[in-house]
């Protein structure tokens, strides 16, 4: 990052975050509607679209924490909010395909977090370097109390790494198919090695998923 960026990576955190939450929102709402409308169920979308939108309004309460943002900011996100909001509900609409992907293409926001690692490892963001975890994100990511702005971001990260992989393989269902995270969430053993599950791959690990829980 250049050095102006240094200085104002919470700025762009905040203003990222404030975004990122919206399209799971928008989804959730839409296939909720939807469900209600056609009085049946959602085959598990739901849950993991809430989810999504929750754990990236967690991540802005967390580091909110950092910074209480002024007018501009909060004007800057206002606007952007109802922009972006409205024009996502639209697409999402017409195609939910599209839209998880580009979902899946925004959560590159994982490079955005290991290049604020990199440069808190290289001493670059001297704020951050000894500052304690939030009281916030040590509950909701369960960190030592030790646990430091470091940890935050990896843990964060991770979050990320998470939602562009769910979004990319949702991108890849049709709208009645299953939702192969809706009983359990992709590890690292699991996202690590690709990027998105084909349809047929999603299904596989549905399958999978009711062995793990159907008694013998």
């Amino acid at each position: 990052m250049e050095m102006r960026e240094k200085y104002t990576a919470d700025k762009r955190i905040l203003f990222f975050e404030s975004i990122a939450g919206v399209p799971g929102m928008v989804a959730a709402t839409l296939r909720y509607l939807r469900s209600l409308r056609l009085m049946r169920r959602d085959s598990g979308w739901i849950h993991t679209l809430l989810e999504e939108a929750e754990n990236e309004r967690m991540h802005l309460m967390s580091f909110m924490t950092l910074r209480n943002p002024g007018i501009p900011l909060r004007a800057l996100v206002l606007a952007a909010q109802g922009v972006f909001y409205n024009v996502f509900f639209m697409s999402y609409i017409i195609s939910p395909k599209i839209c998880h992907r580009f979902v899946g293409y925004l959560e590159e926001a994982v490079i955005t977090y290991t290049r604020a690692i990199e440069e808190l490892e290289k001493g670059h963001l001297p704020r951050w370097e000894k500052l304690d975890a939030p009281s916030i994100a040590k509950d909701y990511w369960r960190l030592p109390e030790n646990a430091t702005m470091k940890g935050v971001l990896y843990a964060v990260r991770s979050d990320e790494t998470t939602h562009r992989f769910v979004n990319h393989s949702l991108g890849n269902l049709g709208p009645h198919d299953i939702n192969p995270f809706a009983i359990r969430e992709p590890d690292m053993h699991v996202k690590g090695k690709t990027i998105e599950f084909s349809r047929e791959t999603a299904a596989k690990y549905v399958n999978d998923g009711d062995k793990l829980i159907l008694p013998l």
